[in-house]
């Protein structure tokens, strides 16, 4: 490992192998950090961090800053970041608290630049979270899913795989599966289907997924109603199951429909 004199480390924090630590970083005690890591100048690791291996960390971040939740009690809790993530400047990422323990942030994901991930959020894989948005408390975003820059998410908020999200959306209901999200106020505006087709979705699982929002949001059916038909209707896939669970599952309800 390669640490600047002008860094302020704990002795007992763990740092690995090939891992570079600017000036004026600081480092506290409760910090495991992988291999072939690079920690930029004035990032800030705090108590309960865990970053994986070949990741990034630019100037002015803050990992596992403690929980703007007034129900924080101390305890101690975590912040885990996956391999080959890159976190970009002045992003904040907060520790978690008793209601789930620890925040996650998977692998591969890159978490632009001033955006915020709260106590006991949920980020899995290969997520792209765009500049300066802002993620609550205990919100989910399931793999592949992109959160364009300025998104406001409300708490609890799950966001499913495959999505993607227009800059500057103010989300307060769950995002199913492969959908394209937008609009003032927010509403499903169709499939993901670049994305998906990116990601070496065949034909037939595209036009499954399009049959089956169509059903749910223009036959006029209620969802309970729409539920129904998609399994009458199409033969059990994974990507039917997917939207068929998430949907079931939903507490908050899913996003409306375009009125387009």
């Amino acid at each position: 490992m390669n640490i600047s004199p002008l860094a302020c480390v704990h002795p007992e924090a763990k740092i690995g192998r090939n891992t570079v630590v600017g000036a004026f970083v600081v480092i506290e005690k409760n910090v495991v950090i992988g291999d072939d890591c690079r920690i930029y100048p004035h990032v800030t690791v705090l108590d309960g961090a865990r970053i994986g291996n070949h990741c990034a960390v630019f100037p002015g971040a803050v990992i596992a800053g403690i929980p703007q939740d007034l129900k924080f009690a101390g305890e101690e809790t975590t912040a885990e970041v996956g391999d080959h993530t890159t976190i970009r400047e002045c992003v904040t990422v907060n520790r978690g608290t008793s209601a789930k323990g620890k925040t996650i942030v998977g692998s591969h994901c890159l978490l632009m630049a001033y955006c915020h991930i709260a106590h006991d959020c949920i980020l899995k894989d290969n997520i792209i979270v765009g500049n300066a948005a802002q993620l609550a408390g205990e919100v989910e975003v399931d793999d592949y899913a992109i959160v364009s820059g300025g998104t406001l998410v409300h708490q609890f908020t799950r966001i499913s795989k495959h999505v993607m999200i227009q800059g500057g959306s103010r989300v307060g209901k769950d995002i199913p599966p492969y959908t394209l999200i937008g609009r003032d106020p927010i509403a499903y505006c169709g499939i993901n289907i670049v994305g998906l087709r990116r990601r070496g979705f065949t034909n037939s699982q595209v036009f499954l997924i399009q049959d089956i929002y169509r059903t749910l949001y223009t036959r006029g059916l209620n969802t309970t109603e729409a539920l129904r038909c998609i399994e009458a209707e199409c033969q059990p896939t994974e990507e039917r199951d997917l939207i068929l669970n998430f949907i079931k599952t939903s507490n908050r309800g899913i996003v409306r429909g375009s009125i387009d």
